[in-house]
Parts: C-alpha cells; structure tokens; sequence
C-alpha cells in the first residue's frame, strides 16, 4: 500500500494525514540541522522520535488494511434464504426449522437476526423466508450450508407411519461492502405491494414491500420488512446484489469444476449438502462424509455448533473413504 492509497481509505485517511504532517515536521528539522548546527543534538532527538511514530502509525494503517481484507473476504454480514423443495407442507416445515437452527445458533453468537420477507404455508411453515443476519463471524461459519438439505422422518400428520423425504434449499449470500457487480437499471423490473401480516395499519394499506427482477437472469429479490418503500427497495438492491455475485460465483466454480479432481462443495444451491435423519437420530454430511448423531439438539441450534466447527476444519479436504453417506 502507498500513503496515497491509505488516503483514499475512510478508515484511514486521518492517520495517513497525521503520517505526512510528522513528515514534514521531520523534513523541517533536517532543514535545521544543515543550517544550525548547533541545535543539531535536539534536532536529532526530535527526528528520532518523528521517525518512531511514523513507524507506529504505518503499522496502524497497514492493520486497518489487512483487518478490511479479512471482512471482505469474511463479511459480517449475509443474507440468508431458505425455500421449501420437494414434500409439500412438511418441506415447509423443514424449511422453518432450518431458519430457526440457524437463528438459534445465532442468538448463542450474539448475532442480530432480521426478517426481511417470508411467504408461509398454512401451518406456519416456510414456502420462502429472507432474512439478515449480522455479526461476527458470520459469513465464517455459515458460508457451508448452502445447497440442499433433505430431511427423511414420518410427518406429524402421517397416520400410516411413513417415512417421508423432503427438501428445502439453503441459500449464504455474503453481504460486501465492495461489490463487484454493477447493475443496469434498465435491467430491472420493478414490483409494488402492500406487505401482508401484521404491523400496523401502515404495512397492510400502503403499497410498501418491494420486489425486484433482473431480467437478463431473471432472478429477483424482495423485502417487506421496512416500513417505507424507500427502504424494501434499498433492502431488496442489496439482496439482489447478493444473489448475482453469488450466481457469478456458481458460474465460474462450475467452469473450472472439472479441473479439480475432488469437487467438494462448490456453493450451488442446487448441491444436495446433507441428510437429516429422524429415525435413525442422524445427521450426515455428504462433502465430508460424517455423521453427527442428536437429530434434535442438532436441529434445535443447540448442538450445531459442533456441524460448524466439523465444517470449517475439514471442508477442502478429501471426503474419509468408505464414510456412510445416507444416500438412497
């Protein structure tokens, strides 16, 4: 990095002016020397102690640098998705209790857990949900649990017994401070609604929630949290952002995949990730070939901790040979 760079550089600029004033003042006191030798010993005294505090605010400016680095490859902040699969009513139930593992696990972090937009079946299960998730860490530890989740145990309204399978797909998008993707405004269809739910007279009667298509990829994106249109369109902007860079990404994993003679993981959602079976009290993850037992607790966010730190020390590595896979 160069002094003009750390200018640029909000977080930085008032310490790279603070470095190139003491430079001055260092250049002012060698200018001394050559004229007044005889103030040369406090001159020299003064130059030292310049030089050490630029040395110390260097080192300031080079940590903040390297600190953004790290939250700009790990943000701290992303939005999570969670959309039922195939199984009707009880993928949406699944669906929910995927977001609420994850918003439990949450809590313990000390993460903020906002709800930008959901779309609910009759028994309060999730067809979609949106929501915001903030804090340390974040993107860190949930950056794997993109892709699809399945879940295999008898329904509550199963009479015969049966066990039935279902799916809901999980979707990390990493929120960046310096996105890479510019969208064309001439590129998006924009949609008006009145948010539905609770909330007051303001959200049911006033066309506030926002829904946003990009039409060369026809993603979209929607919120309905905010309570002014300004914000669920500024809301919705992020989040659509999100899903491009995120699509962006897919594109070029996909291109390379084939390079690679392990592909584990490769962030599509379209990956079926992991198995979550009732029956047998396991959950089973298929990039890593390992099993966790404690279904509930796993699925409650009490114990899924234990899948996050797995996770994060063996992902990349080859899967274990011969491991149990659930597969049917």
């Amino acid at each position: 990095m160069t002094i003009e760079e750390f200018k640029k550089n909000k977080r930085t600029s008032y310490l790279a002016d603070e470095y190139e004033r003491l430079g001055r003042e260092e250049l002012s006191l060698k200018d001394m020397l050559d004229k007044d030798p005889e103030m040369a010993d406090l001159a020299r005294e003064e130059i030292e102690s310049l030089i050490q505090q630029k040395q110390v605010i260097w080192q300031q400016m080079e940590d903040i640098n390297k600190a953004e680095q790290a939250e700009e490859e790990f943000p701290n902040e992303v939005i999570l998705e969670v959309r039922a699969g195939a199984g009707g009513d009880e993928a949406s139930l699944f669906s929910y209790q995927l977001a609420e593992m994850y918003r439990k696990y949450g809590e313990e972090k000390g993460w903020s857990f906002s709800t930008l937009n959901t779309s609910e079946n009759d028994l309060g299960g999730y067809k979609e949900a949106t929501f915001e998730v903030r804090g340390k860490d974040v993107y860190k530890e949930l950056r794997y649990e993109t892709g699809v989740h399945r879940v295999q145990r008898v329904p509550s309204t199963e009479k015969m017994g049966r066990v039935h399978t279902s799916t809901a797909s999980v979707a990390v998008l990493p929120v960046r401070k310096k996105t890479k993707i510019i969208i064309n405004p001439a590129d998006l269809q924009v949609e008006f609604c009145r948010a539905g739910g609770a909330g007051g007279q303001n959200v049911n009667k006033v066309e506030t929630a926002v829904r946003l298509i990009h039409t060369p990829t026809g993603i979209d994106a929607r919120s309905t949290a905010e309570r002014s249109q300004l914000k669920n369109r500024e809301k919705a902007m992020e989040i659509l952002s999100a899903k491009l860079e995120m699509k962006q990404q897919e594109d070029e994993a996909k291109k390379y995949a084939s390079e690679r003679k392990e592909q584990i993981g490769t962030a599509d959602r379209s990956e079926k990730i992991r198995t979550y079976n009732a029956a047998q009290d396991r959950i089973t993850d298929h990039r890593v070939r390992n099993s966790w037992y404690n279904y509930e607790r796993i699925l409650s966010g009490e114990k899924f901790g234990d899948v996050v730190e797995y996770l994060a020390e063996n992902m990349g590595k080859s899967p274990k040979e011969g491991g149990d896979t659930d597969e049917e």
